[in-house]
């Protein structure tokens, strides 16, 4: 397994949490592009737009280089993509510890929940988060 650094966890860790919130932010972002409210103008110093002057170019163009929704997209991506790999016990562990809100499970009560030992509930977690992180370019 690979090592990633304590801060690259912490991001995963929180990007875990964000999940259901981040496909939200994502449709929302495309649907300002799509429909002309977004008012990011970077080309703050003058002179002309790089964009292109037809509206659906300037959609498309702008559908594919907002850096802000290609982030989004490629974490987003990366923890569906682990997600769906994995086998339906660390599924449940992912669900109880980040998406299940309120949040009432300690550890030891999600490893009862999932039929696991506290150590091996915290470990399959470690295991899916560098996986995750490894998946996003992260270490």
């Amino acid at each position: 397994m690979i090592k990633i650094r304590k801060g690259a966890f912490q991001h995963v860790e929180s990007e875990l949490y964000a999940f259901p919130d981040t496909r939200r932010e994502i449709v929302r972002l495309k649907n300002d592009i799509l429909h002309g409210k977004s008012s990011e103008d970077e080309n703050v110093g003058g002179g002309r737009s790089s964009l292109p002057s037809d509206p659906t170019g300037r959609t498309a163009v702008l559908l594919t280089s907002h850096r802000k929704l290609e982030q989004l997209e490629r974490i987003h991506d990366a923890i569906e993509t682990v997600y769906n790999m994995l086998p339906e016990e660390r599924k449940k562990i992912i669900r109880f510890k980040y998406w299940t809100r309120p949040q009432v499970l300690t550890w030891d009560g999600i490893a009862l929940e999932s039929g696991v030992s506290r150590i091996t509930a915290i470990r399959w977690r470690d295991e899916v988060v560098k996986l995750i992180a490894d998946k996003i370019g992260w270490r």
